[in-house]
């Protein structure tokens, strides 16, 4: 049986690209949170948006899909699923919705598992709520028809105990003052990931559970920006990284750290996206070019290159932006970080 025991964390190596990675997403999420309530009104549009964008995103990962049509009448509870497909859509959605909005009192346990399950699958005939009673098997599927199995998960009557354990090591890992939380997470999908105790939509709760620990530490970028759709842009990756952390699985000999690299840099994307989606915000609203870099700055969570700022405003020339940058450093509204091609610029304040 696997051993669960998160306590290598508190030597694990990190290393300077985890570093630098950990360092943009503790500090863009401190701003993300500010910024959240200085502009509450477009934060409820990213929101709504974040919603759709991750059940679309979640069931295509896993090859669940209907016509776009069909996807907006069904995700505005315009219409009833009529198929399997649109069944699993609907239930995703009640998940991560349901997950949002209670985050702040659900436990990490089997009774939340259990039910998120339930509220994925309430639409369908499969197994609501309930750990799988045969085995099942991770495959790739060629072109040419041919499968190869990548992993075997553990057996059905193991689910139980295994589960269990799981969840004592999570729990323990928690409230263990020396383990990097945000090291945690990857390790913990990983291996509730290897369990598969569910006969279908494992991949899904397990994104939906990324997103509910993500909360419980504060991270709540999932809830503006699709965490689902930043792994369906990279999908190849993300299933890639999940086999390499999981082999020697089995014998206690496996190295989660491809993955917990993988979702790391699914962060960084989603605080850059955020920030993309701010700025359109501000470029909307008529403003002197001057005054939408100045802008574009202020409001960005994480630190921006010239290159940044010229993608961002494409209208602008790089003169103009140069200047103001000077201006602004002269005035002390912003800091600069680095120097020559890797300088970038942040609000001084910040």
């Amino acid at each position: 049986m696997h051993n669960y025991d998160y306590s290598f964390l508190k030597d694990y190596m990190i290393t300077s690209k985890l570093i630098g990675l950990s360092n943009v997403i503790y500090e863009s999420n401190a701003r993300l949170r500010k910024s959240i309530g200085d502009n509450p009104e477009l934060f409820k549009k990213l929101h709504d948006k974040a919603i759709i964008e991750s059940t679309v995103s979640s069931s295509r990962i896993e090859g669940v899909e209907t016509s776009a049509k069909r996807e907006k009448e069904l995700l505005l509870n315009r219409e009833k699923p009529l198929n399997h497909d649109e069944e699993e859509i609907s239930g995703y959605k009640d998940a991560i919705v349901f997950v949002s909005e209670h985050h702040d009192d659900l436990k990490i346990n089997e009774q939340t598992i259990k039910h998120l399950h339930k509220l994925l699958m309430y639409y369908t005939q499969d197994l609501k709520g309930e750990y799988k009673r045969a085995d099942n098997r991770i495959t790739a599927r060629y072109q040419d028809g041919s499968r190869e199995i990548l992993f075997e998960p553990i057996p059905h009557e193991q689910v139980d105990i295994n589960m269990k354990k799981l969840l004592v090591a999570y729990n323990e890992a928690v409230n263990d003052s020396e383990i990097n939380k945000m090291l945690l997470i990857p390790c913990f999908i990983i291996d509730f990931l290897a369990i598969h105790p569910f006969q279908d939509g494992n991949g899904r709760i397990s994104r939906l559970l990324t997103l509910l620990l993500l909360y419980k530490q504060g991270y709540d970028i999932g809830k503006y920006i699709s965490y689902e759709k930043m792994i369906e842009d990279y999908k190849w990756n993300y299933y890639q990284e999940i086999n390499r952390s999981q082999i020697g699985w089995h014998e206690n000999s496996n190295d989660y750290s491809s993955f917990i690299v993988f979702h790391f840099q699914i962060l960084y994307r989603c605080y850059g996206e955020i920030n993309r989606r701010m700025n359109d915000d501000q470029n909307s609203r008529k403003l002197s070019k001057q005054k939408r870099i100045e802008m574009t700055i202020f409001n960005s969570i994480i630190p921006l290159s010239k290159a940044d700022i010229a993608d961002a405003l494409p209208d602008v020339s790089t003169t103009t932006i140069e200047k103001t940058l000077g201006i602004m450093l002269k005035e002390k509204k912003i800091r600069k970080i680095g120097s020559y091609k890797n300088a970038r610029y942040i609000k001084e304040s910040q």
